[in-house]
């Protein structure tokens, strides 16, 4: 089977793609080189032993998109992962997260939906806000969102949601991830950011590596056990298997609904202070680390139900969170070894 995977050398598109071509599966891989770079394709292949065939496009390009499908289609499935990500980065430059994320997406269900491919849509857990009640599961209520970036995420949501019920026979998943975290085991792929991190496990690797003088825990205050944010941190490994199961689920399952929504976390909700620890604990280095004032807009504590992807799936996360960090830390240091 053949699929289109946009976005594909990014962080978590990367791992997707691996784990498909180990699995079997034959892999288009669109990405624009953004926030990645073709010697990932390397990397992939040193896991694999196989490459995905890959294209320099841009979804926002629509001719160069309804190529690939007219040249390399007809597939059987499609994840979808081609968008920005940074929060901070959003609210300074909203236009270019509606342009990339919105426009993007149009334009790669503008194809999918003609040939009823199945789609599984990259979307996160930030459309649920500060919910009332923890764990979250699917059913609970959407929030305004906080940024630009959670605002593509919930209007995603929403156009892919009105495609199915407009396209008979075409059928999508939605994704709401909570915190991906760590690298693939052979330390060969992992999260790179350009610039300052602006993710907690990546910066905190950079600190512990030198690169960055001191981790910010952003707040200690908060109504939690120990005062910090509590968040859902997931293995990378493991979200990439979600997408995999969700893609079979999709072809193999004739009752699925047109448009379904899935959490895809660990279940288990786990503080800053707490992951600095299990960091120290799995590594054996101290992180320097000191309290700083909350950020604005920041919820004090998300963590998912998993109980619908289990039930429905049998997927359910192998990874603990010592071996998350573990995986980040052997990627860190690969990145260092390789700047020498």
């Amino acid at each position: 089977m053949k699929v289109l995977v946009t976005g594909g050398l990014g962080y978590i598109g990367s791992h997707v793609t691996t784990l498909l071509l180990s699995s079997g599966y034959a892999v288009v891989c669109l990405d624009n080189l953004d926030n990645s770079s073709e010697d990932v394709l390397e990397r992939i292949k040193a896991i694999s032993g196989k490459s995905p065939e890959f294209k320099a496009v841009d979804v926002r390009d629509k001719i160069a998109l309804q190529q690939v499908f007219t040249m390399h289609g007809p597939f059987d499935g499609i994840i979808h992962f081609a968008a920005y990500k940074a929060v901070e980065e959003s609210i300074k430059k909203p236009l270019k997260y509606y342009e990339n994320n919105i426009t993007g997406l149009i334009n790669i269900l503008s194809c999918a939906s003609v040939t009823n491919t199945p789609f599984i849509f990259s979307s996160s857990c930030t459309v649920y806000g500060q919910a009332k009640e923890l764990p979250i599961d699917e059913s609970a209520p959407l929030q305004p969102a906080v940024s630009p970036y959670g605002n593509t995420k919930k209007m995603g949501e929403e156009i892919i949601r009105d495609t199915c019920q407009s396209s008979k026979g075409f059928k999508a998943i939605l994704l709401r991830y909570f915190n991906p975290i760590g690298a693939h085991p052979s330390g060969k792929i992992g999260e790179k950011p350009k610039g300052v991190p602006q993710n907690l496990v990546p910066y905190l690797t950079q600190t512990v590596a030198g690169i960055r003088p001191i981790l910010n825990v952003f707040g200690n205050q908060y109504d939690t056990p120990d005062g910090t944010c509590i968040r859902d941190y997931i293995h990378v490994m493991d979200l990439a298997q979600a997408h995999i199961d969700s893609l079979v689920y999709l072809l193999k399952d004739m009752n699925v609904e047109s448009c379904e929504v899935f959490n895809v976390g660990t279940g288990n909700g786990v503080s800053v202070l707490e992951l600095i620890i299990a960091f120290e604990r799995a590594t054996g280095l101290k992180v320097p680390y000191t309290i700083s004032a909350p950020r604005a807009g920041d919820t004090v504590s998300a963590y998912a139900s998993t109980k619908k992807i289990t039930h429905t799936m049998k997927w359910k996360p192998k990874y603990t969170l010592e071996e998350a960090l573990l995986s980040a830390w052997k990627w860190e240091q690969q990145l260092i070894s390789k700047s020498k």
